[in-house]
């Protein structure tokens, strides 16, 4: 018998629409590997749609006053927290996630984080004004930028979301928000449930594939546009954009060196650093997939670590033994198991290295050691649930391997000596330096990087300023 499929469709003006042509695409549940609903495969009639109702929704929303933001997305959060376990099916059905793990380590982060923004809404101060020139005085007004055009990932395609609009919308500016082609269920769910709560056109999803977020990009309305990505297509965004020069703003890859010197606590070490590289599959920029460690303890290290590994389970979403369910999609895991079988031969499997089963998308915890600073899975993002050993011999040389990458998002340093951490997390060329921890974030706190991982800021006042723009107002004090 065959499963009548979902119907998802975009949520454009306050409405639910199927694509303009009809198109729609497979949505399919990585757990099984098979599609368990359609989205619609949205053109550039959809984009323009998308486009013209948040450019019509603007100049009201902008002059909504703080209060009124404030209260709208409180109203949001109470929301999602009330229908949480509809998202977390969601979420877990279209990414494959442990149910139990992501109702209690997403959804209460995402649901505080709106109410972050909600109170950021009130925060908005320039500087007082003042007179610069004689007989006048100079006023700086903060404003939202207008259109948002935002592309959001399908490792975290509810907290993604909000990252996204959360922001933007608490500073008084307009929404359309693409999820990824492969994960669009749960972003299709907050759209209901926002439906009641914002005016028509603040907030507009609309689903599709590169050439769909492509279009947005292009759009000549939004006056930002937003992804969290793959390096090539933040680059391919930053050119599309440079046309007519909008905002940018980017968060892409990551390689994060996890630093561990010789005075650390293995034990604790390794238990951490196990959870924070195969959490969600390794698929997080974040993730802590490249260990750095102390020559003599090297050894140790690796030994313990190959049995955390060998201990960490992958599993269905209703398991709740499990700490990661399958990698996203066939490609993904197509790309994770190339890197394992292209290893050179100096680098030894000490965990893992294969699939998982013959349904779905699952990877084994994979721990590879004796590798060397220019091998390409060294060098190159995995995005899967690999984590790397590689040697060093003092300060100076974790600090040249660590940062001897093109990505620069997170990093951690695990030591007793506080003078060397604060040496670490000074020489880092991180945008994050976890010390004795790795991965933890707080809305309060920025989240973003350098280098090839992008630019701009997520998170925190600082990415809530992201989506204003200051105006200077200078008035003659004669009249």
């Amino acid at each position: 018998m065959t499963t009548e499929l979902r119907r998802l469709r975009n949520y454009i003006g306050g409405e639910f629409k199927d694509a303009a042509d009809g198109r729609t695409t497979e949505v399919v549940n990585p757990s099984t590997g098979e599609a368990f609903a359609t989205a619609p495969l949205s053109g550039q009639a959809d984009v323009d749609a998308a486009m013209a109702a948040a450019a019509a929704a603007f100049p009201g929303w902008r002059d909504t006053t703080p209060s009124e933001r404030q209260k709208a997305l409180l109203k949001i959060a109470d929301a999602f927290e009330a229908r949480a376990d509809e998202l977390v099916t969601a979420e877990s059905e279209n990414t494959g996630k442990p149910l139990g793990l992501t109702a209690s380590e997403e959804l209460p982060p995402m649901v505080d984080q709106i109410r972050f923004f909600a109170g950021a809404a009130r925060l908005l101060e320039g500087r007082s004004a003042g007179e610069y020139m004689e007989g006048m005085t100079s006023i700086i007004r903060r404003e939202p930028v207008g259109v948002c055009a935002q592309v959001a990932p399908w490792n975290y395609p509810m907290m993604m979301a909000v990252w996204k609009f959360a922001p933007a919308i608490a500073a008084g500016n307009t929404v359309v928000l693409k999820p990824s082609d492969t994960t669009p269920a749960s972003t299709v769910l907050m759209a209901e449930i926002i439906d009641s709560i914002l005016p028509k056109g603040v907030f507009n999803v609309i689903c599709g594939d590169r050439e769909t977020g492509k279009a947005m990009v292009e759009h000549s309305t939004p006056a930002m546009a937003s992804i969290t990505g793959s390096v090539r297509a933040g680059m391919q965004v930053a050119e599309s954009a440079s046309k007519d020069v909008k905002r940018v703003h980017l968060e892409l890859g990551g390689k994060a060196p996890v630093v561990v010197f010789e005075d650390a606590d293995i034990a604790k070490a390794v238990e951490d650093i196990a959870v924070a590289g195969y959490f969600n599959a390794g698929q997080d920029c974040t993730a802590a997939t490249r260990v750095l460690v102390h020559e003599s303890i090297h050894d140790e290290f690796v030994t313990a670590l190959a049995k955390a590994a060998a201990d960490t389970k992958t599993g269905q979403p209703d398991d709740e033994d499990v700490l990661y369910g399958p990698l996203n999609n066939p490609n993904q895991l197509k790309q994770v198991a190339g890197f394992i079988e292209r290893l050179p031969a100096h680098a030894k499997v000490e965990a893992g290295g294969h699939q998982v089963g013959d349904k779905g998308y699952f990877y084994a915890p994979t721990v590879v050691s004796g590798l060397k600073q220019d091998d390409e899975i060294i060098q190159n993002e995995v995005f899967g649930p690999v984590i790397t050993v590689q040697s060093f011999t003092d300060e100076s040389q974790a600090v040249e391997y660590a940062n001897g990458v093109e990505f620069a998002l997170a990093s951690s340093v695990w030591t007793k000596d506080h003078g060397r951490a604060m040496r670490m997390s000074k020489n880092l060329d991180f945008g994050c330096v976890w010390i004795n921890t790795h991965i933890p974030l707080v809305a309060e706190m920025p989240h973003g990087g350098f280098k090839k991982s992008g630019y701009g800021k997520d998170l925190s006042a600082y990415g809530f300023e992201d989506y204003t723009r200051i105006k200077h107002v200078m008035t003659s004090l004669d009249g």
